[in-house]
């Protein structure tokens, strides 16, 4: 067992350091800000704020792999009453890219999968809080976007169980520029 692992490994670790980027630096990591809009079918849903922090590694000029580390707020005016609801979702997905350009603009598109971990917290008119337990769910997300310098903006839809929500997003990025 021991032996297939090692084999694995430097098979691996053979293919990564042969396709690595030529035009960009290797290791990159995002930054966004954007907002998120509850894809659920409710109706008094606000919306609500997301950031993103996601470090990439480019096994080619065209392909990059990452770790997105997500959380966005969404908020919900329940009817009849003064009560907010207010959901943060967190996420850890494991993010695949292909970038269509290698020149300044670089349009891209790319998907994730990992753990999505929900808790709200309803406010009533009282001033009473009811905080609902956490829960863990997988979910998945296509993403489509674009890079331009160090800019970076990009839409995606976070599927999670029947509901989830969608991102807008817009930020920079440290490293992975021009070698």
């Amino acid at each position: 067992m021991k032996k297939i692992f090692l084999i694995a490994f430097c098979v691996i670790s053979v293919i990564t350091l042969k396709a690595q980027s030529k035009t960009y630096k290797n290791f990159k990591v995002d930054v966004g800000l954007g907002y998120a809009i509850p894809t659920d079918g409710n109706s008094n849903s606000v919306g609500g704020i997301t950031f993103t922090l996601e470090p990439h590694y480019r096994l080619t000029d065209a392909i990059a792999l990452g770790l997105r580390l997500e959380s966005a707020g969404l908020g919900f005016k329940q009817p009849g009453t003064n009560d907010v609801t207010v959901a943060v979702v967190s996420s850890y997905c494991a993010t695949g890219e292909y970038y269509f350009m290698s020149g300044g603009f670089r349009p891209f598109a790319g998907a994730g999968l990992g753990l999505f971990t929900q808790q709200s917290v309803t406010i009533g008119s009282g001033s009473s809080a009811v905080i609902s337990p956490s829960e863990s769910k997988f979910g998945f997300f296509p993403r489509v976007g674009f890079e331009t310098g160090h800019i970076r903006i990009r839409t995606e839809y976070n599927s999670i169980d029947k509901g989830g929500y969608i991102a807008f997003k817009i930020g920079f990025f440290f490293g992975g520029g021009k070698k």
